[in-house]
């Protein structure tokens, strides 16, 4: 009984049932999303000038 149980073990597990990985294909930036990623850029340059004169002034 214990050499069926690791034969079907090996059975199951040989690499004739495992499905074939498919690499993921990027996609393109929309122009919408390029233009919320430059306002966020902005923002954050913005709020860093921020802090740094508020952490100077003290």
């Amino acid at each position: 009984m214990r050499c069926l149980t690791v034969l079907f073990a090996v059975l199951i597990a040989s690499p004739t049932l495992a499905k074939s990985f498919d690499r993921p294909i990027p996609q393109a930036q929309s122009a919408t999303a390029e233009f919320w990623y430059a306002l966020a850029c902005l923002a954050l340059i913005v709020s860093m000038i921020a802090v740094q004169r508020l952490v100077s002034r003290r």
